[in-house]
């Protein structure tokens, strides 16, 4: 690990201030950056991946930051709530259980303890081409370098919003609750605080992988936040191994169900795109239909229409697809 300065901040203008310096490049070379958690900021400094030259621990932050409510039906959820805390709420257990469930299937319980909800939907890609510096070609952390991973070992990158310029795989479970849910991000930075919808906030690979959300220097997420309820939902994931893994693939499903009828659905893919993804059209099928095996399959195959595999990770299309079949059966069926 490099040498680097760590400012403590006293509130959000200190923060804002202290990471507004944008210098190179904003994946690996920012001169500042935020400190949470740190779950996977001090893990790639480690690396040698990140590389910033100030550390600003945003911790004090935590108290106007890290509140949870449910207020009119509607649910809100402070940046620095711990995401064990928002797992084992009860209120978010009952009303968003693809919300509690897809935070409890992340990481470890040691994690989850430390890890915030803003840090974890800006957590990087596990790509280990990015993640081993001895690889130069890495477009994200070595913008026209190349990728590596094009003829390499990629079992596990993305299928789905990739480019010429990289296939890497956005690694996270909670940002497909909060896409498929349609949620909004309140951001604060140096003109004040602002709202933009979840969907908005990464960007895919296109022609500059090395920019990976919307986010402005000095801007933080200061808050998530949800309308209406949402009992019946699920998330599903599948991995290599049931503790302490990342996503092969995995469904957040949200569904409406009245006298049968599906009214309104939701469907959103993880662990196999490069960044989370909402498959609308798979939800115009089920909107409007009564549900059954035949249904859910065709589903399934509307959510990778779009996938276009690599050598090693073609298996990937199929196990999607069985994967929304099954999420889609358990929430049709489960009690609310």
């Amino acid at each position: 690990m490099r040498p680097f300065t760590y400012r403590r901040a006293t509130d959000p203008s200190f923060a804002i201030q202290a990471l507004a310096v944008a210098t190179g490049n904003p994946l690996t070379e920012a001169e500042a950056q935020p400190l949470a958690g740190g779950t996977t900021l001090i893990d790639l400094m480690k690396l040698d991946v990140m590389r910033p030259q100030t550390v600003v621990d945003i911790n004090p932050l935590a108290p106007a930051w890290s509140a949870v409510s449910l207020d009119g039906g509607n649910l809100r959820l402070g940046a620095m709530a711990r995401m064990s805390d928002v797992a084992a709420n009860a209120e978010v257990q009952k009303n968003y259980p693809v919300v509690a469930d897809a935070l409890k299937l992340a990481a470890s319980p040691q994690l989850r303890n430390m890890a915030t909800l803003g840090g974890n939907v800006l957590q990087r890609t596990r790509c280990t081409y990015f993640r081993d510096v001895s690889y130069d070609a890495c477009n994200k952390r070595n913008p026209g370098s190349g990728c590596a991973a094009m003829e390499g070992f990629n079992r596990t990158h993305a299928v789905l919003g990739t480019s010429d310029q990289c296939i890497a795989t956005y690694p996270g479970d909670f940002a497909q609750a909060l896409i498929a849910l349609d949620a909004t991000l309140e951001i604060t930075g140096k003109s004040g605080t602002r709202s933009m919808p979840f969907a908005q906030l990464h960007k895919a690979p296109g022609r500059t992988p090395q920019i990976e959300t919307s986010l402005a220097p000095g801007e933080l997420i200061s808050g998530f936040a949800i309308e209406g309820r949402w009992p019946r939902s699920v998330y599903l994931k599948t991995r290599d191994r049931q503790s302490y893994e990342f996503a092969l693939a995995s469904a957040a499903i949200a569904l409406d169900v009245q006298d049968g009828l599906v009214r309104d659905a939701r469907v959103a893919l993880g662990g196999v795109a490069t960044a989370p993804w909402r498959a609308r059209e798979a939800e115009a099928l089920l909107k409007g239909q009564r549900y059954d095996d035949t249904l859910a399959q065709r589903v399934a195959d509307a959510a990778f229409a779009g996938a276009v595999a690599k050598k090693h990770n073609a298996f990937k299309i199929d196990l999607g697809k069985r994967v929304v079949a099954r999420a889609l059966h358990q929430a049709v069926t489960m009690e609310v």
